[in-house]
């Protein structure tokens, strides 16, 4: 549960703890990282001194990838109902349903739908500074509201549904940027742009 090697390690029943609560809140991991930065009830249950300075959201990803290679992720949770059994949290013969592999997943897509929705901002980004007139002239209007800002300033969509129609308009828009770049219209060297190029392959794996 710790890494081999690389920056110095956050511990692990933390790490764990904020997986959960990121799921209790649909948080991304950027938004969980900051919230360990900013917000004193997180920092409370966590543990940690307010002038704690938290760490970099790719640690939650490396983590949760450990434990999945490890095949760790029930432990976790298989330890701290045996605890709470210990201390008589919970009754003897109470059920209680742990699935690790579902909170694992749903934190999964959220950070897959900021990373598709973030990837299209950049480009937009980028091709409105190297060719501002030409996406100008046919970019929807919506789009400056859809891609103005940084998708972790506000919560993506609750429910599988609501996630999934998202996941669909970002990439129904993609796909209108691409399909523009590589019309005989557009000037041949948009297509070498190397956001462009990242946008692509995104594309390729993610839709």
């Amino acid at each position: 549960m710790y890494p081999t090697h690389g920056q110095p390690t956050v511990r692990p029943w933390r790490l764990a703890l904020i997986c959960v609560l990121q799921f209790i809140e649909d948080l991304p991991d950027r938004q969980a990282a900051e919230a360990v930065r900013s917000r004193i009830d997180w920092k409370y249950v966590l543990g940690l001194e307010l002038t704690d300075s938290g760490f970099d959201f790719s640690v939650l990803c490396e983590f949760r990838a450990r434990l999945m290679a490890g095949g760790a992720e029930q432990q976790l949770l298989d330890t701290l109902l045996r605890q709470f059994k210990e201390r008589g949290w919970l009754k003897e013969r109470g059920k209680q349903r742990t699935d690790s592999t579902h909170v694992l997943a749903a934190i999964r897509n959220l950070n897959r739908l900021e990373g598709v929705g973030e990837t299209l901002r950049a480009a937009l980004n980028d091709l409105a500074t190297v060719a501002p007139d030409w996406l100008r002239s046919w970019v929807p209007s919506e789009w400056y509201e859809r891609y103005g800002r940084a998708v972790e300033e506000y919560r993506l969509p609750k429910g599988i549904a609501a996630r999934k129609e998202y996941a669909e308009m970002i990439g129904t828009d993609g796909m209108q940027l691409l399909i523009a770049v590589w019309a005989e219209t557009a000037p041949d060297w948009l297509a070498h742009v190397p956001i462009v190029e990242i946008l692509r392959q995104t594309w390729v794996h993610q839709y």
